[in-house]
């Protein structure tokens, strides 16, 4: 099993084996099969054409990557879930730096030649850079939707795109057919955003997202845009954690058309990424047609438990 073979990729490396911390936490990763971030390597690969042992070494820099990026936004969210409640912020600080280094480690694979090998780990160094500024400008609380697109846009999208590039690459694609799968892959990421946003914006009892109401579109919307309820949703949603304060406020997200707008931006990524995937010369696109399939499955859903009918630009042809 390819994922077994990832996380024995990163066992492999010493310093991680002898490490319990980091060791427990490759050990009780699982799998989920087309939503797993470390899958997305072997999906880009297959829809080039490529090995898929090929491409293990790119899983294990993705889910080493994830670790670590988990490990500081627990933190910073003070998510109460959080490993650093159990080891403590220096520790866990630390882990996440061993994590990202271990990344590099396992992408210095002695099978790709020099060329691949100095452009993956130059590709790893650029998405982890960038995945970190994303997450310093997360820090802050945005007021405008510009404000929320740059944070988004810096944090989202590398490692989705950096995820899609390895594997294409490392499963034997020309760099300018990696390239625009990495484009792909972020603007999958972005659409995987937006349809998060939404639905932790109507799951109950509230999530953490109503803890920092102008980080989440759909929130960002009913509280900026210009609507009759503005002022009472401000007040409900302020106070989300009451029942009815929350239900009231997801009622007006509803109203207000906050839901509407994100599933029109769920339209344009969607438009946006089918058109790319139809200019890349691949092996089959079936296997990020697939993958697209999958991440509609519950957004689906969620239009459903809400009424509302899934637009139909939204699914598949």
């Amino acid at each position: 099993m390819s994922f077994e073979k990832m996380k024995q990729r990163v066992l492999a490396v010493p310093e991680v084996a002898a490490w319990p911390q980091m060791a427990e936490m490759v050990g009780r990763a699982t799998h989920e099969a087309w939503r797993s971030m470390w899958d997305y390597p072997f999906i880009a690969c297959r829809a080039v054409g490529g090995s898929e042992e090929a491409v293990i070494p790119a899983a294990a820099a993705t889910f080493c990557a994830l670790a670590s990026i988990h490990l500081v936004d627990d933190m910073l969210d003070d998510d109460p879930a959080g490993d650093y409640h159990r080891l403590g912020v220096g520790n866990t600080a630390n882990l996440a730096l061993a994590f990202q280094a271990a990344g590099h480690r396992v992408l210095d694979d002695p099978r790709f030649d020099n060329s691949v090998r100095s452009e993956s780990q130059a590709l790893f160094a650029r998405m982890s850079l960038a995945t970190a500024f994303g997450q310093n400008l997360d820090t802050r609380e945005t007021r405008t939707e510009e404000e929320y697109w740059e944070t988004v846009e810096a944090k989202t999208p590398p490692l989705f795109g950096g995820a899609f590039y390895l594997g294409a690459r490392l499963g034997g694609a020309a760099a300018e057919v990696a390239s625009q799968m990495e484009t792909l892959g972020g603007l999958i990421g972005l659409f995987i955003q937006v349809s998060d946003d939404l639905g932790d914006s109507l799951k109950t009892p509230a999530g953490a997202d109503w803890n920092r109401r102008f980080n989440n579109l759909a929130i960002l919307y009913a509280l900026t845009a210009d609507h009759p309820e503005r002022e009472a949703f401000d007040r409900a949603s302020a106070n989300a954690g009451d029942a009815k304060a929350l239900e009231e406020a997801q009622k007006i997200l509803l109203r207000s058309g906050a839901v509407s707008y994100c599933a029109l931006k769920l339209i344009e990524l969607s438009r946006q990424a089918r058109e790319l995937l139809a200019e890349i010369p691949l092996h089959s696109a079936e296997p990020i047609e697939h993958l697209l399939g999958v991440q509609m499955e519950p957004l689906d859903q969620l239009f459903r438990s809400i009424g509302v009918e899934t637009p139909a630009l939204l699914l598949l042809d």
